[in-house]
């Protein structure tokens, strides 16, 4: 493993303080070394510390239970908002009719969805942020500046990313989404190969749904393609999933 050579600066030498200076460096150096060790960190161990995670529990009707999906060989990552009641209570990503929508418009079955290793679920707010006036509140803003670049970096396989719902286009498709969530979906073909904007599968979002045709007639073959492209190819030791 790799072993870092840091000086340690005494506060005190012969009687007399040591030069300020010398005590940044000493702190600068040990930041240096934490950060190489988040980096050298196992998938496993960056999960526990996710489990773990107590950043906004005042912020939590329910308390923290972080629901994540994270695999080092993912080659798809599904991107959402934040678990529901539903699946707060079952600690299962996607565990309710929205994801059953999402697995049919993915045409994926429930199987494939939460055991092919190729797949992983990584939403904007791990926990589940409680309900306001129209449904439940947004994810907690911490997660993702905290969670999402290390878990990145342990899935350096994947290869196409559903980015969910606004606050998923918001962080994932930075400038380029467009000033709607409809023209940014509308605009789906403009964020291939690496990702591919979608509504949120909510039975709340029915309506959108009705009114947007074009979505189930244009977007959905497209989704269909992409996600064939990534999860239907054969390699050795490995069946092609249909």
């Amino acid at each position: 493993s790799l072993r870092l050579a840091i000086p340690i600066f005494s506060n005190e030498r012969d009687g007399a303080r040591a030069p300020e200076s010398q005590g940044l460096r000493w702190q600068a150096g040990s930041a240096q070394h934490d950060r190489i060790q988040e980096m050298m960190e196992p998938l496993s161990d960056l999960l526990k510390r996710i489990e773990a995670c107590r950043i906004c529990q005042a912020e939590l009707p329910l308390g923290p239970r972080p629901v994540v999906i994270a695999r080092s060989e993912a080659r798809l990552l599904i991107v959402g908002q934040a678990p529901g009641i539903r699946v707060h209570r079952s600690g299962l990503p996607w565990n309710d009719p929205s994801g059953d929508r999402l697995r049919a418009w993915m045409q994926v079955d429930r199987a494939t969805f939460y055991q092919d290793a190729r797949l992983a679920m990584v939403p904007m707010g791990f926990c589940y942020p409680g309900t306001g006036k129209s449904g439940d509140l947004p994810p907690r803003p911490e997660c993702a500046p905290q969670w999402h670049g290390p878990l990145l970096q342990r899935m350096p396989q994947v290869e196409l990313t559903l980015v969910i719902g606004q606050y998923a286009q918001q962080h994932y498709l930075k400038n380029t989404h467009r000033k709607t969530l409809t023209e940014t979906v509308r605009c789906w073909e403009a964020f291939l190969p690496e990702c591919f904007p979608l509504p949120h599968p909510s039975p709340r979002n029915n309506r959108w749904l009705r009114r947007n045709g074009w979505f189930e007639e244009n977007a959905l073959p497209g989704l269909r393609s992409a996600i064939q492209r990534v999860l239907g190819k054969k390699e050795r030791g490995e069946s092609e999933v249909g």
